[in-house]
């Protein structure tokens, strides 16, 4: 596995070794071990999600303030824009942002620590997202950064004459000035 370090600190963006040939392809989507010593990270994952959309839909931004969750995100169909804001306080890169196309066909893994707010946008026709997490969802203490938050400046890559469409929930998402944080 190839471990991709981003621009911000502890989200990693993991590439795993694919075997491919005439048949098809094969890789481990998920060994603790191998995460383990490519990371050095050993998370406990306790819930796995499976999560289909179609083109323009945007879910997030996202975060539980308390029982945070860490997540290892992957797109097994079609394409997304994946990202992730910092909101931990005392961060050097707190409120800063970072994006990244996650595909089928790139199988790239996405590691978003306890922390930070996370989102994607369908960018092809359907796309089925898988992420593992490390706490249960909490729905009393689930929180949404709104999406388009001029002080975060996420530019999401909305295709041309694609509606974007939104959850009332994500369209009711706080600006980071109002959002809770992690201390």
């Amino acid at each position: 596995m190839n471990v991709v370090q981003t621009a911000l600190p502890g989200v990693l963006l993991l590439e795993p070794r694919v075997f491919s040939d005439d048949r098809g392809f094969f890789f481990e989507s998920f060994n603790a071990r191998a995460f383990s010593d490519a990371t050095g990270l050993a998370p406990d994952f306790v819930q796995d999600n499976h999560s289909h959309s179609r083109r323009g839909v945007l879910r997030g931004l996202h975060y539980q303030i308390e029982q945070a969750q860490g997540k290892l995100v992957r797109t097994v169909t079609g394409e997304v824009f994946d990202a992730v804001v910092d909101l931990r306080s005392g961060s050097p890169t707190f409120g800063k942002w970072d994006g990244y196309v996650l595909s089928a066909q790139n199988r790239r893994m996405l590691w978003v620590p306890p922390g930070f707010a996370h989102g994607y946008l369908v960018l092809s026709e359907f796309a089925d997202f898988l992420y593992k997490t490390t706490d249960y969802w909490a729905p009393q203490h689930e929180r949404c950064l709104l999406w388009n938050d001029p002080a975060i400046g996420v530019r999401w890559p909305l295709p041309a004459g694609v509606p974007l469409v939104l959850s009332a929930k994500d369209h009711a998402g706080v600006p980071l000035a109002e959002a809770e944080t992690y201390s």
